[in-house]
């Protein structure tokens, strides 16, 4: 495991980050709809990555997945098999090649995609990739596999359920049985012997509620072929220039076999990071300490808690706040991390949640400064961005598949009208004003121009001072229960030092704006070594004017 300067991590989603049409037809297919290219991709769009703060770039859909379309170098596959008419990006159907939907030449799409990493290295950006290894897609292997590498169960004894030397679980002389009904064009997807399904459904007959486009990987007693192989793939995209690799479900597969697997990558790799989607909060220590991965989502800890506090605090801000509502959440979640922290990797929106503008979640995407401060700033642990966050896009379409459940589909050929504003901002550069009517000139909305200067200021900041990206953190709020103006339940207050160099912030999750006086103990100044000045001592509290649903920053040193 290793440690670098707070990385801010942008996700971005190709297919729909470069799409320019603005058809959206429900359930629409590719040609309808259209689709964003590697090439959309562009250097003004990778110079504004740089200049927002970010230190990586996360292409989420890349690698090639089964999908309905028969077109722009798509092979379909059975619509019984595939979720939406896109497809999901996690349904991988070759591990060796990407989407040649997302390509100009689909036929030269492999090298758009080193051109796009080379851009992406140019611009001073590293660059992450999905590494899948616990399922592929159900028919994984069937459509035009690129030759010359490994194909999983391509010699699996299929009349045996489990064989260590297996790739997959088998059912025999169980045909598989799916949820959905077949298309009557097209009919049935055959499968015989049934295979387990992805979510560890062992049974031939999946529910609709599993991922029962995918199948589930073996990894065997101990070292076997599948572990080569899923190595195999991870040094075919290292070769390619890719710079880490964010690593989906990892609690679903042996924890043995990442141990070995991000040793191996990295004798040969050094430099490679491994990022490790992990829910169960017990187990982040051994991802961290013994298996080594180099950050995890930290979606159980400070994900959840700033969820249930805003959530709480949607306009009832009156009622009282039961324990695992309040701030005092935040306190209790950085003292069960402890040393891990650094390694936690913050985000307050990603593919799999709700857009924080959501009617599903804050509601407003003003509202999001309050959890952006606290999840950006209480430390030194990277942060990730998903794109469109950064002017409140609010996740609402009813695209198809996903439907209207305030997250930004996934599995829907679409496109989104902020993020095309956004891009049109960015072509011009008019971003770089931080000025908000230049910028709502430039294309975007009013709101989303005003979302875009203090989201973008927050995130330049975290990025270039060096109280945030090194110093130590100073949690206030136990010395300011009795406060004037300090809310324990609804407001949060931090102090970040580096050498001669102190931050403090506070966050107000209320309704009401307030006006704190916050107290900085004598524990504080002898812990961070803090000059006792006139103006800040242990005696005199500092006043921090914060608006309701806001935070602020103040420079003390």
């Amino acid at each position: 495991m290793s440690l670098m300067d707070k990385p801010i991590i942008y996700q971005m989603f190709p297919r729909i980050w470069g799409n320019s049409s603005s058809a959206n037809r429900k359930n629409g297919t590719l040609s309808e709809n259209g689709s964003g290219k590697f090439s959309d991709i562009d250097k003004a769009t990778l110079e504004y990555l740089k200049w927002l703060g970010c230190t990586h770039v996360w292409f989420t859909g890349v690698i090639r997945h089964s999908t309905t379309e028969n077109c722009n170098g798509c092979h379909a596959s059975n619509p019984q098999i595939v979720k939406g008419r896109a497809g999901s990006p996690y349904a991988i159907c070759d591990y060796y090649d990407v989407n040649p939907y997302l390509a100009e030449n689909p036929s030269g799409r492999m090298e758009e995609f080193e051109a796009l990493v080379s851009r992406s290295h140019e611009a001073g950006l590293k660059v992450i990739l999905d590494f899948v290894p616990n399922h592929v897609a159900r028919d994984y292997g069937q459509i035009s596999p690129v030759p010359g590498h490994p194909v999983l169960g391509a010699d699996d004894d299929n009349s045996v359920h489990w064989k260590s030397e297996n790739d997959f679980f088998y059912y025999p002389g169980t045909p598989l049985t799916l949820p959905v009904a077949p298309d009557s064009k097209i009919g049935p997807f055959i499968e015989n012997p049934a295979k387990a399904t992805g979510n560890n459904c062992y049974s031939p007959a999946p529910g609709m509620n599993d991922w029962y486009e995918t199948v589930k990987i073996n990894y065997g007693d101990d070292h076997t072929s599948t572990w080569d192989k899923m190595a195999d793939i991870i040094e075919f995209w290292a070769g390619k220039g890719v710079d880490g690799f964010r690593c989906d479900m990892v609690e679903l597969v042996p924890p043995a076999f990442f141990t070995w697997l991000i040793r191996k990558a990295k004798s040969e790799h050094p430099e490679l990071i491994f990022i490790a989607e992990v829910y169960k909060k017990d187990l982040y220590s051994q991802y961290i300490r013994e298996v080594g991965f180099d950050y995890l989502y930290d979606k159980s800890g400070l994900y959840d808690t700033l969820r249930t506090i805003v959530e709480k605090n949607n306009g009832d801000d009156f009622m009282p706040v039961e324990l695992w509502q309040s701030t005092a959440g935040i306190t209790r979640n950085w003292q069960y991390l402890g040393d891990l922290q650094p390694y936690m990797l913050n985000f307050i929106e990603n593919h799999d949640e709700q857009r924080f503008a959501s009617e599903f979640f804050g509601r407003n995407p003003r509202h999001m400064m309050a959890p952006l401060y606290v999840s950006l700033l209480f430390n030194t642990a990277p942060f990730m961005i998903y794109f469109g966050q950064e002017v409140g896009e609010a996740g609402m379409d009813e695209e198809g598949f996903s439907g209207k459940d305030g997250r930004t589909t996934i599995f829907d050929w679409w496109s989104i009208g902020s993020v095309r504003r956004l891009r049109k901002v960015i072509s011009c550069g008019a971003y770089a004003s931080l000025d908000v009517e230049k910028i709502a000139q430039a294309g975007l909305e009013r709101t989303e121009a005003e979302v875009f200067v203090r989201f973008a200021k927050a995130i330049r900041f975290a990025a270039s001072d060096e109280a945030i990206l090194k110093g130590t953190t100073y949690d206030l709020c136990y010395c300011n229960y009795s406060s004037e103006g300090f809310d324990k339940n609804r407001h949060f207050a931090f102090l970040r030092d580096f050498k001669d160099h102190t931050v403090l912030v506070a966050a107000n999750f209320s309704e009401q704006d307030t006006e704190m006086e916050l107290k900085i103990p004598p524990h504080a100044f002898e812990w961070m070594e803090l000059p006792v000045t006139e103006t800040l001592n242990p005696d005199k509290a500092v006043r921090v004017a914060v608006p309701s649903h806001d935070a602020v920053m103040l420079t003390l040193i």
